[in-house]
């Protein structure tokens, strides 16, 4: 879907990347190295988002940090667009549907480091949690977004480093 509209993969991986979660940040060679790019292909596009706004950089120690510009007029429809494009609307919704009463679900290892590596790892905090119904929806989810989903029902804390996409 969104591969069609933005056709650099390498731009794709860092709105990805940096989009998903606001707190993601990373430098040139740190993305070189988690993409298996080149630094050249790399910077070129680190350029481009920056020269549009989309990016901000800041130094830091004697690198230079990127992350997501959360004051761009269009941070908001892209961070849409990258949770719908990675299905977490979808899987949101169906969690919702028939599971309880849930109170946070959480995005957390890979995706929510920006990292789209096809597991998407889910954590689910409530009481009287279907697990049943979690079991089935983990099939469910897989086909409807073609990607592996693991759920975890946890007890206590949530993540500090997940992303929260659902509160109540």
């Amino acid at each position: 879907m969104l591969e069609s509209l933005i056709t650099s993969k390498t731009r794709l991986k860092l709105l990805v990347k940096f989009f998903i979660n606001e707190n993601n940040q990373s430098h040139l060679r740190g993305l070189a190295e988690e993409f298996g790019e080149s630094t050249n292909a790399i910077r070129k596009e680190l350029n481009h988002l920056t020269e549009a706004g989309f990016l901000v950089k800041q130094s830091e120690k004697n690198k230079i940090e990127y992350k997501a510009n959360t004051h761009h007029p269009l941070y908001q429809n892209i961070h849409e667009l990258v949770r719908k494009y990675l299905g977490l609307d979808r899987l949101l919704e169906a969690i919702l549907e028939r599971m309880g009463e849930v109170s946070h679900v959480v995005l957390v290892g890979d995706y929510a480091k920006g990292n789209n590596s096809g597991v998407i790892t889910v954590e689910i905090l409530g009481q009287n949690l279907n697990e049943e119904y979690l079991e089935k929806l983990g099939l469910r989810i897989q086909e409807l977004i073609e990607k592996e989903v693991n759920f975890r029902i946890i007890h206590g804390q949530i993540d500090p480093e997940g992303l929260v996409l659902y509160k109540r």
